[in-house]
Order: structure tokens, then C-alpha cells, then sequence
């Protein structure tokens, strides 16, 4: 029953908060925080017992071509996802009513955050393709849901939008893969697709359409270049919502369900490649442009997609320990970052510009430190977790690519360069608004989450700790001076942001092309506006001068005139009526001798 109450849980959470308790704000929220807390404890009791064995009932069959159960996986994988998901999401749960105390919609954000919960862990515990994917889509749906939790801002709703459309043109392929890995292998069962891959396998293009179609799901959760437009206007959600998508559920399924069907991935040389490039394109943009942001939450955003794009680039350089690694610690320092930000927006009234900020450190001292220390495993200071899962992807690319290390080193750099900006910004100097003078501590219940991450910050890349999570990536070893390396270029990074910007009101850089994030977006308006514009001329001419002119007016018309030509004929006159009937006559008489 344990993976059923983790999977269960959340599920009855939000069934209960809707129906039941939507007025009782307080009590939602109690409900949902105590549905999250059982699923993280029935989590640690099956990391713990590993002859706890997934289960699985009848569902789908359809006269032997096509079986999909309600069936669990509970193999080192899944149980490790499920102690992340589960805890990391416990965290923010905690969290979240002091953040969102105030607000009028606080069960509808809670029963949304706890289907949200039921979502995620669907998609970890699924043992086929077909039911991760319906998980898959409601996480979409989830997403959708808590990005415009404002959405009487007219922000929220187009974010909320972009978010959801964005990950269907992903989706769509996604889709596409798995109905070819069935059409080849009759089953979307993983464990009955592992016997048959050679049967994808030895087709070598069409392995790699498969593969690539896969991925393409994991471009648009994990938002990868080119659909990574929709991560960083996630942020007009909630800052708890934000925390929770990009520290372990939306964002960490591509990566997820990548290393779920490895077995796929790294039969196909030519997709890892592809997959490594794509991750590394995204990882040093992201880098970019997060040197030239302002907001404090997009800064983070931006974060998240270059890290991203490191456990996308593990995972063609053909190693799911180092990507997993990663997102482990990657969860730990990243929910930190997310909840101190929130910290901080709360004590200076929701105000997300980092230059109106400064002083911080002062006034919010737990909130500080702890947010310090997520800042440094970020961007890889020894000894926090950072440290050795981006070393252990640095040597990975290292021995397996050159060219890709040069670009991971690189954005080594970038990292600690905007962090150590971000950092010394915010909260040094002198407070540069009304609201950073002022500013006090957040409350305890928010206090609370960010120490017992700041601690797992610190220590979830020690590999006697780590250890027990994830069989390590033994490429470090062959590599022993890829960490001091990686050290430099992270001590360069700091010190030149801490030069630059140090006692400073203002950026002293502005680079265009980075502040507008590579002219992404326009870019995409102006194509998106040119197809439907040219989509809109072709169907209103198809419309108006086919379907009406011809089809709908043309028939009415025809019906019309059969119809008056009938009304002419029935005049009442025995005198026409004779005329008619001998014109009839006539003509079978014609019709029978002269045919």
C-alpha cells in the first residue's frame, strides 16, 4: 500500500481542499502541507526497504496489441526521485503559508500545488509510457494552473499561457516517439521494451528519430533551447511555485524521464550528440543572459536553465549518474535560492528589482546567510553540494568532448559571476528604497525551510551522503585536476563580480543583446505573427470565396432557385396546369420515338 498513500495522498489533498474545505483557508493549507508530509514518509520507508516491490493492476488491453496497466517502478531511480520530490516538496509546502498568508487565494493555490504533488509523483512511479505521459500532461495542466495563480494580472495569464503552449509543441513530439516505440516493439511497458529495443536498434535512422522525437518532450518541460521561453516568465507565479517547478518536479522530469529510458538514449550516437549540443547551447545562453537581468526571481530563472542544461549535457555525453547527481544537489541549493528570494520579496513588499534593494544583509540576517550558502553551491564553491556534481560533469566533458568542456568551463565562469552579482547587489551596500530600509526578518514557518536546505546544501555532495542516493559517475577520478580548474574559473567569476559592481547603484553594464535575452521573443512574435497572419489569409480566403461562396451559398442558392422555379409551376391555373401536362406529353412521346 506504501506507494499507492504516496501516490494517493496529495490527490485526496486537492479533492479535499476543492470540494470541501475552499473557505477555510488556513485548514487547506493544513491538509495539504499533512497529504505531502505522508507521501514523504512513505517515500523514506521505500528508499529503505528495497524488497518493497512495485505493483500493477489491468487497465488497458486491447485484443493483444496494446497493454497499459497502473503499474509502479520501484527501482534505485525511482525511489531516489521519490525521497527528492517528495521531501524537497514537503519543504515548500512548509513554507508556503507564511508566504501566501495574506493571499485571497489560498486554498485554490493549495489544492492546485498539492495535484501538483500527485503529478509529479505519478510521473516517477510510472512504468509505462503511456501513463507517465498522462502524469506528463497534468503537470502541464498544474503549471498552467499556479503560474497564473494571479491571474488578474494580465502578466500572470500570458505567462500561465506561453508555459502551457510552449510544452505542447514539445509534448507533440513526445508523443510521436512513444507511438513509434510501440508501432516497433508492440508494448509501452518499460521492462517489456528493454528485450525488444533491437527491434528499434537495428534501424539505426529510425532509432534516431525515435530518440530525438523523445526528447523533444524534454526540451519542453525542461525547457532546453529552443523552447526555453516559457521558464523564465514562470516567474509571475507565486515565489513557492516557482521554488517547486524549478528544484524538483516540472522542470526535472525531462531530465527524469530521459534517465528512465536510457536504454533508448545511448543506443544512438548521433541523438546524444544532439542532446549534449542542445544542453550546451542552453547552458552558456542562459549564463549570458543572466549576467544582464535585473529581476531577482529571473536571474534565478535563468539559473536553473543553464544548470539544466548541464544534466542535459550528461545525458549525451551518455552519463545518467552524473545528470541524476546533479539534480539532486541541483534541487537541494535551488529550492534554498528560490525560498530566500521569497524571503526577501516579502520583507521588501514584493519588490523583485535587485537595484532597489542593497543592505539586506543587515536587516535579514538568517535569510543572508542561508541564501549565501545556496549561492555557493551554486556556482561550485568547495565544499557545497555544487562543488562536485558540476566536477563531476566537468571531467565527464572533459574525457568525452573538448570542445564541450571549454563551453561548460566557461559557463563555470558566468555563473559565479552574475550569483556573486546577484549576491552583492541584494544584500550589501546601502538599502536603495524606502522598503529595504525597513525590512524585517520573514517568519519562523519560512525560516524553518531555508536552514534545513541551506544544511542539505552543504552536505548533499559529500559522497558518504550522496553515496547512499546515487551510484556516483567514476569519471572524476580520471581527471584529478578538472577540479582545480573548475575552481579558478569560479574565484574569477566572484571577484570580478565583486569588483565590478561593488558599492554600486546602478549596472555598470548594459548590453542590449543580453538584457533582451537574445531577441528570443521577438523573434518568436514576428514569426508567430507571420504564420497566423498568413494562415488567417489563406483560411479567410478558403472561407469566403470556397466553403460560402460555393459550398454554403452555392447550395442555398441552388435550393432557392429549385424552389421558386417550383413555386412558378404551382400557380392554381387549370389552364397552365393543361399547358404543363401537354408539354409533358410531348416530351416522353420525343423521348420514346427519337431517343
Amino acid at each position: 500500500m506504501l506507494p499507492w498513500l504516496i501516490l494517493l495522498a496529495p490527490l485526496v489533498s486537492a479533492a479535499l481542499i476543492a470540494l470541501i474545505t475552499g473557505r477555510a483557508r488556513r485548514l487547506s493549507a493544513s491538509i495539504s502541507v499533512v497529504a505531502v508530509l505522508v507521501s514523504f514518509i512513505c517515500s523514506c520507508i521505500v528508499f529503505a526497504k528495497s524488497e518493497i516491490a512495485g505493483t500493477e493492476i489491468p487497465w488497458i488491453e486491447f485484443q493483444g496489441i496494446l497493454r497499459v496497466p497502473i503499474g509502479f517502478v520501484l527501482d534505485s531511480l525511482s525511489r531516489t526521485m521519490l525521497v527528492l520530490v517528495s521531501g524537497v516538496g514537503a519543504l515548500i509546502h512548509i513554507y508556503s503559508p507564511g508566504y501566501m498568508r495574506d493571499d485571497p487565494g489560498k486554498s485554490r493555490y493549495f489544492a492546485a500545488l498539492s495535484l501538483f504533488m500527485f503529478s509529479m509523483l505519478g510521473i516517477v512511479l510510472a512504468n509505462n509510457f503511456v501513463m507517465m505521459f498522462i502524469f506528463w500532461e497534468l503537470v502541464g495542466l498544474c503549471s498552467y494552473l499556479l503560474i497564473g495563480h494571479w491571474f488578474e494580472r494580465d502578466s500572470a495569464a500570458d505567462a500561465a499561457n506561453k508555459a502551457f503552449i510552449t510544452n505542447r509543441i514539445g509534448d507533440f513530439g513526445f508523443m510521436l516517439g512513444i507511438l513509434m516505440v510501440w508501432a516497433a516493439t508492440g508494448s509501452v511497458i518499460f521492462d517489456d521494451i528493454i528485450p525488444q529495443t533491437w527491434r528499434i536498434t537495428s534501424n539505426p535512422t529510425f532509432l534516431t528519430i525515435c530518440v530525438l522525437l523523445i526528447f523533444c518532450g524534454a526540451v519542453g518541460k525542461s525547457a532546453q533551447f529552443p523552447l526555453h521561453v516559457w521558464l523564465p516568465d514562470a516567474m509571475e507565479g507565486p515565489t513557492p511555485i516557482s521554488a517547486l517547478i524549478h528544484a524538483a518536479t516540472m522542470v526535472a522530469a525531462g531530465v527524469y524521464m530521459l534517465v528512465r529510458v536510457g536504454f533508448l538514449v545511448q543506443a544512438s550516437p548521433v541523438a546524444l550528440g544532439v542532446i549534449a549540443w542542445i544542453g550546451t547551447v542552453t547552458a552558456v545562453m542562459a549564463a549570458l543572459i543572466a549576467t544582464q537581468q535585473d529581476d531577482i526571481k529571473r536571474i534565478l530563472a535563468y539559473s536553473t536553465l543553464s544548470q539544466l542544461g548541464y544534466m542535459i549535457m550528461a545525458v549525451g555525453l551518455a552519463s545518467d549518474e552524473a545528470a541524476m547527481f546533479h539534480l539532486f544537489t541541483h534541487a537541494f541549493f535551488k529550492a534554498l535560492l528560490f525560498l530566500g528570494a521569497g524571503s526577501v520579496l516579502v520583507a521588501l513588499h514584493h519588490e523583485q528589482n535587485i537595484w532597489k534593494m542593497g543592505g539586506q544583509g543587515r536587516n535579514l540576517f538568517l535569510t543572508f546567510v542561508t541564501f549565501g550558502i545556496g549561492m555557493l553551491a551554486l556556482i561550485g564553491c568547495p565544499p557545497f553540494a555544487g562543488f562536485f556534481s558540476k566536477d563531476a560533469i566537468l571531467s565527464l566533458a572533459y574525457n568525452r568532448n573538448p570542445a564541450i568542456f571549454g563551453v561548460a568551463l566557461f559557463t563555470a565562469f558566468l555563473t559565479a559571476f552574475y550569483m556573486m552579482r546577484l549576491f552583492v547587489v541584494v544584500f550589501f551596500g546601502k538599502p536603495r528604497s524606502p522598503a529595504a530600509k525597513t525590512s524585517r526578518e520573514s517568519p519562523t514557518s519560512m525560516l524553518v525551510p531555508l536552514a534545513v536546505l541551506a544544511l542539505l546544501s552543504l552536505f548533499g555532495g559529500f559522497h558518504f551522503f550522496a553515496s547512499h542516493f546515487l551510484t556516483l559517475p567514476h569519471e572524476r577520478e580520471a581527471a584529478a585536476f578538472i577540479p582545480g580548474i573548475a575552481l579558478v574559473a569560479m574565484l574569477l567569476g566572484a571577484a570580478g563580480a565583486i569588483i565590478l559592481y561593488r558599492r554600486r547603484i546602478e549596472d555598470p553594464l548594459s548590453i542590449n543583446l543580453l538584457r533582451h535575452k537574445f531577441y528570443f521573443d521577438e523573434l518568436y512574435r514576428v514569426l508567430i505573427n507571420a504564420t497566423q497572419g498568413f494562415l488567417a489569409r489563406v483560411s479567410g480566403f478558403i472561407d469566403r470565396w470556397i466553403i460560402d461562396a460555393t459550398i454554403v451559398r452555392g447550395s442555398s442558392g441552388a435550393t432557392w432557385s429549385f424552389g421558386a422555379l417550383l413555386r412558378l409551376m404551382q400557380v392554381g391555373n387549370l389552364q397552365a396546369y393543361a399547358f404543363i401536362f401537354g408539354l409533358g406529353i410531348i416530351w416522353i412521346i420525343y423521348f420514346v420515338l427519337f431517343r
